[in-house]
């Protein structure tokens, strides 16, 4: 191949302007990401490697090399991973959509502080040299391609890239940054050691330097032709717990992650027995962006004996902890492991019990001690403003925890634990289901919930008007996985979890002979308006049946025990699912006015439909024919 010029994909240098014009608010991450790049590529050969030793060719020792020439104005970052072809070149390093750049794009906020972290997070953390560099070239050969087959990439973050066909013998890639004016401060080898150290100690692979003596003479230090690693090149989760600094398990979260916050929880443990593993979890502060997407990745990364296997192991985690980061590392596993592995081994299931329990212990201690001292087990980051906010991290990630109510049926109950919800007498989403029960009324027989679109339309639904007379805190359940996750959560702790808007009002000891008596009385003597509104209504009411659970509104809809909810039917056919045609109950209110109205009126009918209608409004719903509610209500008013 002779040398070519190609042009980037738009995106690509859309997100090099961005960068060129200082995204980033801190330079130094540029060592981070060009570091954790060849370190991927290493991890990529030895996995690729155990199929094909060959491809060490006669160098099996793997390492990083960070060198700089102050003269020449260059920092060069090389390692002898895996390498790149020519296509690969042109593929990774100039139109890659692929990784992940228009939704970086599409992501950015103006906010400078967060937007320069997400370029790691979106796998296009080879353009952060750009921060520091007018110009980078990259030398590279694929492991395994002949030594006439290395290719040489260049650009200097405009337009365009150049590829040409070179001559090169090392395995593996060389990145060379030619630095601006004013980045000249990073070719001073202790800047970039202290780089190094902070960001990238926990690599498990060698960093090394050129070694530098003191010249007496000069008094200056002499670069030497010797190498010398400056991180500990031991993995971070391998080491003793006692030799981790919180620095350094912060520094390692924020590596694997591309979180720009501190982590708010972790838990580094060796697990003995049947399965033997390593893991090393984290539970963030924030959500990430694709968080609430089904299809995001997950976070744990899979090593077999220390070698890198895959950062896609879904198979670690339950689908509903997606948002916990870490490292889980095998004894067990055979180091050929395949995906189809992953989903039928009992040693993969093991561990992902116990890491399920791990993250729901870490969890549960966040919400027990909040602002308490941390054990050695699980550290509370106690550098962090005030104290641990439990509800802070429930806003967070509440609404994926409750998903496990339907997926980990094991574990359920300590799930239904974690949960904290608004209700009827609080306003912020901070009360618990033991909570609940602690200070349900003498008599009280159920936990009573509602669900709804928001916590206004919760609070305001004719369904609570009897709970509010009788003084009964009522649970406000306003994600859109609540109906869903709650149909999983029959009851709590020995007590019945009861919805307001399912099946008749059933009081209990809490509702007197007299009322009861006279919603018996009114049912006998406006049996002919029910009969009548029955057959009006009878293309949208299921039944039309005297309510107890009213005291200010004409009427409300309710559905059957065990029946979907008219709010859930609604969500799942917003979502584009197939849901079942719900015909809800109309449940009216004998003393209410309008009610009565009916008994005299000239325009049962429409009257009838109006009161479905509204009811029909309350709680969050639209009318079928808005335009026919609109004549009746005018016709009504007029």
């Amino acid at each position: 191949m002779t040398k070519k010029t190609h042009a980037f994909q738009a995106e690509v240098s859309q997100l090099l302007h961005l960068v060129t014009h200082s995204l980033y608010s801190n330079p130094d991450i540029f060592v981070r990401e060009l570091i954790s790049n060849a370190s991927d590529a290493c991890d990529k050969l030895r996995f690729e490697a155990l199929n094909a030793p060959e491809l060490f060719e006669d160098a099996p020792e793997l390492a990083i090399r960070v060198a700089f020439d102050k003269e020449a104005k260059t920092i060069t970052i090389t390692d002898n991973g895996i390498g790149l072809s020519a296509q690969e070149a042109i593929d990774n390093l100039g139109t890659i959509a692929k990784s992940g750049t228009r939704d970086f794009v599409s992501k950015l906020t103006g906010d400078q502080k967060k937007d320069s972290q997400l370029i790691g997070q979106f796998g296009v953390g080879f353009y952060s040299g750009y921060i520091v560099a007018e110009r980078i070239t990259v030398e590279s050969r694929r492991a395994g391609l002949p030594a006439s087959e290395g290719v040489r990439w260049v650009s200097g973050g405009t337009g365009e890239f150049e590829v040409d066909t070179i001559e090169r013998a090392a395995r593996g890639t060389a990145i060379t940054l030619h630095l601006r004016d004013d980045k000249t401060e990073y070719l001073d080898r202790w800047k970039l050691k202290q780089v190094i150290e902070r960001y990238s100690d926990h690599i498990s692979l060698p960093i090394e330097m050129p070694k530098e003596e003191w010249n007496e003479e000069t008094k200056t230090y002499d670069i030497k032709d010797e190498w010398e690693a400056v991180n500990s090149a031991s993995a971070l989760w391998t080491r003793s717990k006692k030799d981790i600094t919180a620095e350094q398990y912060k520094a390692f979260y924020k590596n694997i992650s591309h979180d720009f916050e501190e982590p708010l929880t972790w838990s580094h443990n060796r697990v003995e027995g049947s399965t033997e593993y390593t893991q090393l979890l984290y539970v963030p502060k924030k959500a990430r962006q694709d968080l609430w997407s089904r299809d995001s990745k997950p976070g744990i990364k899979l090593y077999v004996k220390r070698v890198f296997i895959t950062d896609e192991a879904e198979s670690l985690m339950p689908n509903y902890l997606r948002f916990v980061h870490g490292v889980v590392d095998s004894a067990d596993l055979p180091l050929n492991v395949s995906r189809e592995l992953l989903q039928e081994s009992r040693d993969v299931r093991a561990i992902r019990e116990g890491n399920t329990r791990r993250v729901l212990t870490m969890i549960e201690d966040l919400a027990k001690r909040s602002g308490a001292k941390s054990d050695e087990t699980t550290v509370v980051d106690e550098d962090a403003e005030d104290v641990v906010d439990y509800n802070a991290f429930y806003a967070e990630f509440g609404a994926v925890l409750k998903e496990g109510l339907g997926e980990d049926f094991a574990n359920r109950d300590k799930i239904a634990g974690l949960l904290r919800f608004a209700t009827s007498t609080t306003d912020t989403v901070s009360v618990s289901l033991a909570d609940y029960k602690a200070r349900m009324k003498e008599g009280q027989e159920a936990i009573y919930y509602i669900t709804a679109e928001n916590q206004s339309a919760a609070r305001n639904s004719p369904q609570l008007e009897v709970f509010k007379k009788k003084g009964i805190e009522v649970l406000l359940m306003t994600d859109r996985v609540d109906e869903w996750a709650l149909s999983f959560l029959n009851e709590f702790d020995g007590t019945p979890m009861q919805s307001v808007a399912k099946g008749a009002v059933d009081l209990g000891k809490l509702q007197d002979e007299a009322e009861k008596k006279a919603a018996e009385s009114a049912a006998e003597t406006f049996k002919p308006t029910l009969d009548k509104l029955k057959t009006a209504l009878a293309d949208k009411a299921k039944d039309v049946r005297i309510t107890t659970r009213l005291v200010d509104s004409p009427a409300c809809l309710v559905v059957e025990d065990g029946e979907y909810s008219t709010q859930l039917a609604r969500l799942l056919k917003q979502a584009g699912q197939k849901a079942p045609e719900v015909k809800p109950i109309l449940e009216i209110n004998a003393d209410h006015a309008l009610v009565k109205k009916l008994e005299t009126s000239t325009a049962f009918d429409d009257l009838a439909h109006i009161l479905f209608d509204q009811a029909l409004l309350a709680e969050g719903g639209l009318p079928e024919d808005p335009a026919s509610y609109v004549r009746r209500v005018n016709a009504l008013l007029t």
